[in-house]
């Protein structure tokens, strides 16, 4: 559907971890699951995809995507304005950086997408152009890109968003300029150029019974009937936390019966922001809600997730006040919507102790009058994504200055908060911060909590 963000523009795990607050308590990110969610898809005969931002392949970002998908999906360099910004002048450097990662890693390619209202180079919207001259243009363009990736490619979204909510045609460029038949010509010139590839229609607002998903639903039925080429509708699942529709098993099941495939394609499940523990909990329950879905019915192909970390999700952009959509946040630390996916594709989870991370208060020096101190906080086999410690003095010790965290004093009372820049500590890695206080008499060492 949308942009990513770019450059540019169940049980024991949600209890402990809605137990621990701020600390997200995980196994190492890349590897947080005992098997990869790939691996647990691939048992079930399933695909788990993710959208992806081909610059930002690398590091962590790079090692989640390779070792826990086994499909992807440009996010935007696969889309018309990207691929030819200038009338036959294309732009073919990130979306060939996807499908040669792809391969690098044994994971399949989902084109995405051809023909959409959205997302056209300024040349195409703004020409005036007849039915024939626009017509060519797509011919070439769908023919152009497609034969650029024949046989790399598992599956194409061809024709993206066709529908208003009234089930009625969406009003764009080309229902305007060639009418509904577009869609069909689309699939049929995709088709020439790779035989080997699935072709979807894809939209959003279609996952449970209701006039768009009818309306599609009547359409690929029609197309069936015509034998023009289409092997499978992709449900978007641009999803609100708590409103998975209850009849989403029901519409993947009836698209089946029409003998096509299904695919969740853009999944993500956005919530009002902050985020917290009983909302943590219900996405969980929901990501879980879709793939059940997805896993009761054989012709389900797959889960693609829009983007894996909340670093990288369109949600913030575009819905002001929501975000925290993906199944990881933006420190690659897995959320419990990560062990619910993992749980729904019959996998197991070793979640860490709860203690997992911890802080130890120590006097580095001290003089007549004052002292310094530092805490550190350190993680084994948990990561923190922010932190805030805790304590009480017991003889009357003042905080004068810190640094390398937020400190508050009330009192005897002390909370200190991490700063901007160091808020994630990894799992086997460690922060310090440290402070400068005054003393008389005594200098008891207090007792610090983490939370």
């Amino acid at each position: 559907m949308r942009s990513l963000r770019t450059g540019l523009s169940l049980g024991s795990v949600l209890t402990g971890i809605a137990a621990l607050g701020a600390l997200m308590v995980a196994a190492p990110a890349a590897h947080a699951a005992d098997t990869p969610l790939r691996d647990l898809a691939a048992a079930k005969g399933k695909v788990i995809g993710t959208a992806v931002t081909g610059s930002k392949l690398t590091g962590t970002y790079g090692d989640i995507a390779g070792a826990q998908f086994n499909s992807l999906t440009p996010g935007n360099a696969m889309k018309w304005e990207t691929v030819e910004p200038t009338r036959g002048t294309y732009n073919w450097a990130e979306a060939d950086q996807i499908v040669a990662f792809a391969q690098a890693h044994n994971q399949q390619v989902r084109g995405h997408t051809l023909v959409w209202h959205s997302q056209n180079p300024s040349w195409l919207t703004n020409g005036t152009w007849t039915s024939a001259q626009l017509s060519a243009l797509l011919q070439d363009h769908i023919s152009t890109e497609v034969t650029r990736y024949k046989g790399k490619l598992a599956a194409w979204d061809v024709v993206n968003e066709p529908f208003n909510e009234d089930g009625t045609y969406r009003s764009t460029l080309w229902y305007n300029g060639l009418g509904s038949d577009y869609i069909a010509q689309a699939l049929t010139w995709a088709h020439a150029a790779d035989p080997g590839a699935k072709l979807y229609i894809n939209d959003f607002n279609v996952e449970g019974v209701n006039a768009k998903s009818t309306a599609l639903y009547n359409l690929v039925k029609s197309l069936k009937a015509r034998g023009v080429p289409i092997d499978g509708v992709g449900l978007q699942a641009h999803l609100i936390l708590g409103q998975v529709p209850s009849t989403l098993q029901q519409n993947i099941q009836r698209f089946a019966d029409l003998g096509v495939d299904v695919a969740i394609t853009e999944l993500d499940i956005r919530m009002q922001l902050p985020s917290d523990s009983t909302k943590l909990a219900q996405q969980a329950a929901d990501y879980k809600a879709v793939f059940d879905a997805c896993v009761a019915v054989s012709r389900c192909y797959g889960v693609t997730v829009w983007g894996f970390t909340d670093s990288d999700s369109w949600i913030p952009d575009v819905f002001s006040g929501y975000g925290a959509a993906t199944p990881y946040d933006e420190n690659y630390v897995p959320k419990p919507a990560y062990y619910a996916i993992a749980g729904a594709l019959g996998g197991t989870t070793t979640p860490p102790p709860t203690g997992a991370c911890t802080a130890t208060y120590s006097v580095q020096s001290q003089w007549n009058t004052g002292f310094t101190g530092q805490v550190r906080i350190a993680c084994s086999g948990a990561a923190l994504s922010s932190w805030k410690v805790n304590w009480t003095y017991g003889a009357g010790q003042r905080i004068t200055q810190a640094w390398n965290a937020d400190c508050t004093q009330s009192g005897a009372a002390v909370t200190c908060a991490n700063a901007s820049y160091n808020g994630t500590v990894p799992n086997g890695g460690s922060v310090t911060f440290g402070f400068n206080a005054s003393w008389s008499g005594s200098n008891p060492v207090p007792t610090v909590t983490l939370g």
